[in-house]
């Protein structure tokens, strides 16, 4: 997923309601397969070192890397090894109450 369907930007609709619509499935999901004791959750990254990020930036340079990063007050993009440790938490015991959430790894962009 992605934090486009938190916190959608401009020029990017689809892509928005796209992520937006993995929310909303996420939840259904969750409630539907609650009774069983399936858990369903979702991760929502904020940008990362992608195909994908120099269209999100306006195109690679610095200054548009820059001027993302500036709105991400943890100040960098996420990593593989964030995703991962938040599917790790999500899958563990200690999450065992937690379904139906698109968890924001995001570096606090969304606030």
């Amino acid at each position: 997923m992605s934090t486009a369907g938190i916190s959608p930007r401009a020029q990017l609709n689809w892509y928005n309601a796209s992520k937006g619509w993995m929310i909303t499935a996420t939840k259904t999901m969750a409630v539907e397969l609650a009774p069983e004791r399936i858990r369903v959750n979702a991760l929502a990254p904020v940008a990362g070192e992608t195909p994908l990020l120099p269209m999100f930036l306006g195109g690679n340079t610095n200054e548009n890397r820059a001027r993302f990063l500036a709105t991400i007050p943890l100040g960098r993009f996420s990593t593989p090894e964030d995703l991962a440790n938040a599917a790790l938490y999500l899958c563990s015991d200690e999450a065992s109450m937690v379904t139906g959430v698109a968890l924001e790894i995001d570096g606090g962009r969304c606030i």
